[in-house]
């Protein structure tokens, strides 16, 4: 008996097992997480349902779904969301269980957000107008003060770029090496991680009186070794406000969908309610009324409450007017800090350029920041404010690139194991010689300049030009670069003409006394032909275009100008500059222009002057980018004073003229949004003294059909001269304005524009006796307005823009040969 029940009890077991065993390979799972194909954001709340089948379930509030089943109830899973596409996942028949991260594409939205004239009043629209109602309230700036800890990640990578296109490519087969590094989490956009950067800072910020300081605490930077670009990767400049009537993408103001007047531009629905940690959230969708306005497509969740905004997601699409971008998202998080504030806990912002366009390699850079220990109306955020010169402040602290500093425990966002790979494939990158050999050609041929060792050479776009009166003429620049100094900077140039034989150059030594705040000493010598009249958009004034676009029948004008320089500036944390100058000039004319013998004098040598000068210029919070050696203004939000004084002293080094000149000027460039931008700048000024001509005010004239923004246009060089004058400049660049409205000319992303500049002046009757009657070709303005109105097609091809000039006065025309109308063309790259 005792064996009986034995063998009775393991064929029971064995039975049982069976069953456990057949029971197991019945059950089917399923699980995975959906997100933002583009930013990576997990998407909460999507749905995920079986394909012609009543199964489904909803994504949590990370994004996770999970289905365990005993047999597929189909052979494919259509997951949406509201504001994407539709993604079907085919399941595979000889599958038990899978796991997928499903990235839906922003595009169609899987519900229709369409409100007609009868429907203008839904739901969605009522909760948009809670939300508007509710924004001062919620925009954290509404508080007296705050402070918190802010950690940002920033990161630009190559993408359209696979281990398979560096093995086939013969350009790129030194570089196999960093096919290691390739990010292939998503295998259809591999991406090669190129710069990194991270930083931890500190950001106090006070309402009244308005101050905020940041102060960096740590900077880790791969990529670029710039110091001067630490103190923009911390929070300070990065921030948008989703409760803002604009948010800033580029240079361009986007009209965001809690804007005051939000529903003239977007379309409302509320598609959904949930309940996450026992609060109640609403799902707004919103998408544009109308294509190419700068609008975003995208959704939030509302909490039903305080209707503040708890999560947003904007997508700007490929109709917006920005060049280069095939996508663009901003992603912000918000979270509830005590019982009514909702604070920023986190902001995301993700960018593709494309700028060769097509499935060419392009360019993704991606934005992380999250925000911790967060203070609100404290008191330690008054001492600290306190200690800022200017309203915006930013400080960075002496051991903040101090390679020791722990990441590990600082940074309050994880790294992924692509990003922590990056310091080391970046350091290897670097020290290939053919990455070296391929950014030199690329530098080179992009800025111009080549360096050799501890020497540079360039601009390559002056070597070889010409001109009526040296016929070709060839030039060699040679300067210093920091391997020789990192605070002396030497340069030089030598030029030759073929028809006039003379030999002309230019050599100038720079100091670089302190950075912070910014002071150097200038000292230079130059013997060359004045090309300060071209006021040349940034372009050599001595280039073959030139030659090749000048306008017909009006005789070129030159002057040589030999001159002995000594400058230093001095700059303020508070934005005030003071530049002192001492200069020796000798003027030369050589051809068209009256010679010395119209302006004899006794004591000193003919157009020849001794002069010292002191410029006063105050940017306030103006922000710079510095390379080495010199930097370059980014602006400022505010209008930018300047005012300069110069006297000119006789019988020093043979100069023949006492005389006094004061000019200033005032400029701005400010959003209109939606309307564009407008730029201005106000000018004027007065010489007291008897002065031969290339020492008064010769009013900027243009000889070529390369349009001068700086320049009258229609007018000729040296057509008008005064002692004392006054004038403006004014551009509108509107956006795409009427060409929005012709699916052709949106598509192209054609922009409009207007401007119009004037300027009036005089001479003194001793100045127009001795300058007037030396050469018809000046003029006196008289007091009258000379105007010119211009407006045309702007972006053409990314790159292009034709400008067409009216010469509105004076009337009748001084010299015909200027004309009342002209078109003119120019060239730059803009996003």
């Amino acid at each position: 008996m005792p064996v009986i029940k034995l063998r009775l009890r393991s064929l029971f077991l064995l039975y049982s097992l069976l069953l456990i065993s057949f029971a197991q390979a019945q059950v089917k799972v399923i699980k995975g997480r959906v997100k933002d194909g583009h930013t990576d954001e997990f998407l909460p709340f999507a749905s995920v349902v079986f394909k012609n089948s009543s199964i489904g379930k909803i994504t949590d509030s990370s994004g996770t779904f999970r289905f365990v089943l005993s047999k597929w109830p189909s052979d494919s899973l259509i997951i949406t969301s509201a504001g994407y596409k539709p993604l079907v996942l085919v399941i595979p028949p000889n599958k038990d269980t899978l796991e997928v991260l499903a990235s839906l594409e922003a595009g169609n939205a899987a519900v229709a957000v369409v409100v007609t004239a009868k429907q203008r009043h839904s739901r969605g629209w009522y909760l948009w107008k809670k939300v508007v109602a509710h924004r001062d309230q919620n925009n954290i700036f509404r508080n007296d003060n705050f402070t918190y800890l802010v950690y940002n990640k920033l990161e630009l990578d190559v993408n359209n770029f696979s281990r398979q296109k560096i093995e086939k490519s013969r350009l790129l087969k030194p570089f196999r090496f960093i096919g290691n590094h390739v990010d292939t989490v998503s295998e259809d956009k591999p991406i090669l991680p190129s710069f990194f950067s991270e930083t931890l800072s500190k950001y106090y910020f006070q309402k009244e009186p308005h101050r905020t300081r940041e102060i960096i605490i740590a900077n880790k930077v791969s990529g670029v070794k710039n110091e001067g670009i630490t103190k923009y990767l911390g929070g300070l400049y990065q921030n948008i406000i989703i409760y803002a009537n604009f948010i800033p993408v580029f240079d361009k103001e986007f009209i965001s969908p809690i804007s005051s007047n939000g529903d003239s531009y977007y379309d409302y629905q509320l598609t959904d309610t949930q309940r996450v940690a026992g609060k109640r959230f609403l799902h707004l969708v919103f998408i544009p009324k109308r294509p190419g306005e700068n609008t975003f497509t995208g959704d939030c969740w509302i909490h039903d409450t305080t209707y503040a905004v708890q999560k947003v997601i904007l997508h700007v699409s490929k109709e917006a007017n920005i060049n280069y971008v095939d996508k663009l998202s901003l992603v912000q998080e918000f979270r509830l800090i005590d019982d009514s504030t909702w604070f920023l806990s986190k902001d995301k912002f993700v960018v593709n350029l494309n700028p060769v366009g097509g499935k060419n390699a392009g360019f993704i850079a991606r934005k992380t920041t999250t925000y911790d220990s967060v203070q609100v109306n404290t008191a330690m955020v008054l001492p600290v404010v306190a200690k800022n010169k200017v309203l915006e402040e930013v400080e960075v602290l002496p051991q903040a690139k101090d390679g020791a500093l722990n990441w590990e425990k600082m940074r309050s966002d994880t790294l992924t194991k692509n990003e922590r790979g990056i310091y080391e494939m970046i350091d290897s990158l670097q020290h290939a010689p053919a990455y070296k050999r391929y950014y030199n050609t690329l530098y080179f041929l992009t800025t111009g300049y080549k360096n050799i060792g501890k020497f540079q050479i360039g601009p390559w776009l002056s070597w070889i030009s010409g001109d009526s009166l040296e016929g070709t003429r060839v030039r060699f620049d040679l300067g210093t670069n920091k391997n020789f100094s990192k605070t002396i900077y030497l340069h030089g140039y030598l030029a030759y003409g073929f028809t006039d034989k003379r030999f002309k150059g230019m050599g100038e030594a720079l100091v670089l006394l302190k950075k912070e705040p910014w002071q150097t000493l200038h000292i230079s010598y130059t013997d060359d032909l004045d090309r300060s009249q071209h006021y040349n958009n940034g372009i050599p004034a001595d280039n073959a275009l030139a030659l090749a676009v000048r306008k017909k029948g009006i005789p070129a004008k030159f002057i040589n100008l030999q001159q002995e320089k000594l400058e230093y500036l001095h700059d303020s944390k508070i934005g005030l500059s003071a530049e002192i100058g001492i200069s020796h000039q000798i003027f030369t004319p050589l051809k068209n222009l009256p010679d010395k013998t119209f302006f004899p004098v006794t004591g000193g040598n003919p157009l020849t002057a001794t002069t010292v000068s002191l410029k006063l210029r105050f940017a306030y919070l103006e922000k710079f980018y510095n390379t080495n050696f010199f930097r370059y203004s980014l602006g400022s939000t505010y209008p930018i004073p300047e005012i300069e004084f110069t006297a000119g002293i006789k019988n020093i080094l043979h100069s023949s003229y006492n005389y006094q000149k004061i000019s200033g000027n005032v400029s701005q460039q400010f959003s209109v949004a939606p309307l564009g931008k407008i730029s201005y700048n106000v000018f004027a000024g007065k010489i007291f003294g008897t002065l031969p001509y290339p020492l008064l005010e010769v009013h900027p004239g243009n000889e070529l059909y390369l349009y001068n923004k700086y320049a009258f246009n229609l007018m000729n060089r040296y057509e008008f001269i005064s002692d004392r004058y006054a004038g403006f400049t004014t551009e509108h660049n509107i956006g795409n304005g009427l060409f929005r409205f012709v699916p052709f000319t949106r598509k192209l992303k054609f922009r409009q524009f207007w401007n119009i500049k004037g300027v009036t002046g005089t001479l003194s009757e001793a100045n127009g006796q001795l300058n007037l009657a030396s050469n018809p070709l000046f003029k006196s303005l008289n007091n009258k307005l000379y105007l010119e109105l211009g407006t045309g097609v702007d972006n053409i091809f990314k790159l292009f823009r034709v400008d067409f000039v009216w010469r509105l006065a004076p009337t009748p025309l001084p010299d015909a040969r200027a004309g009342r109308f002209g078109i003119f063309g120019s060239f730059k790259v803009q996003l």
